[in-house]
């Protein structure tokens, strides 16, 4: 079975043969993986401490409480309330969560046909709706009344939407012709 590391190392090789790159360090990468949670205004703090738990669980590291960036009377928001947590992935974490996204818990979701590649940003980046957590391994399906989603952003080094297929095709992402 090929290693996680061995797949990228041939991801990377294959865009320089395809974009005509003259070395392996101008082929795009992937930076890093952004996973967050929108927690609105939910009060309760036994779900935003479950909210916490399985983020941290998923991701493998503890997830940043993110700050309301300002007021909104109509929504009874105020500066600074927390509205959602977020994990920032880099390096090795990336990686394995990349691997396990792709691997097992994509092909977990209910109705699977590929990811659409119209969500590819203008800067070449990917974000992924997740509607329910319970597709990863980590969180128990006998949970299944705490459910909640979240959105999974790939950023990568590209500057253009081309290169973004080209890259995440070849790390395997599953994506619809």
């Amino acid at each position: 079975m090929e290693t996680t590391n061995t797949r990228l190392k041939n991801a990377y090789t294959a865009l320089k043969g395809e974009f005509g790159y003259k070395n392996v360090m101008q082929a795009p990468k992937i930076e890093k993986v952004v996973v967050s949670v929108g927690t609105g205004r939910v009060q309760d703090k036994a779900k935003i401490a479950l909210i916490q738990d399985r983020l941290a669980r998923i991701t493998g590291q503890k997830a940043a409480p993110r700050p309301a960036k300002q007021s909104i009377a109509s929504f009874k928001l105020r500066e600074g309330d927390i509205i959602g947590y977020q994990a920032t992935l880099r390096g090795k974490r990336m990686i394995h969560f990349l691997d396990r996204l792709i691997h097992l818990a994509l092909p977990r979701t209910r109705d699977f046909h590929g990811l659409k590649v119209s969500a590819i940003d203008e800067m070449g980046n990917y974000t992924i709706g997740i509607k329910e957590n319970t597709i990863f391994p980590e969180c128990g399906d006998e949970e299944i009344k705490d459910v909640f989603s979240m959105a999974v952003t790939i950023v990568t080094t590209t500057r253009d939407k081309k290169a973004a297929e080209a890259l995440l095709r070849h790390l395997g992402l599953p994506l619809k012709r």
